[in-house]
């Protein structure tokens, strides 16, 4: 399964987390405590950590484009929440073990 991660610096990683939570789980299932999060999409899912180092992100979908579109939704939505804080997540391709 394709997948991608990201790190977001901010010293407000836990306060993102829980809103990008909020606000998805009004559409689709989402779960979320102060340090951890997942959205689960109909075309993937996305963990979230709050770290000292910032928001991390990994999401997975079953082909890349799927991938590509859930990446896109997830930090569109960031940047928007940041509010100027954040103006681009910038992701990195995951490689499977099997590949």
């Amino acid at each position: 399964m394709p997948a991608k991660h990201a790190v977001v610096n901010t010293d407000d990683a836990a306060r993102y987390l829980k809103r990008l939570c909020k606000h998805f789980s009004h559409k689709i299932e989402a779960t979320w405590s102060d340090s951890q999060g997942r959205l689960e999409f109909d075309i993937g899912r996305c963990r979230l950590q709050a770290a000292t180092t910032g928001l991390e992100l990994h999401c997975e979908a079953p082909d890349q484009q799927q991938l590509d579109q859930l990446g896109e939704v997830v930090a569109s939505h960031l940047i928007r929440f940041a509010g100027g804080e954040v103006d681009a997540v910038h992701w990195q391709t995951v490689t499977s073990p099997d590949a």
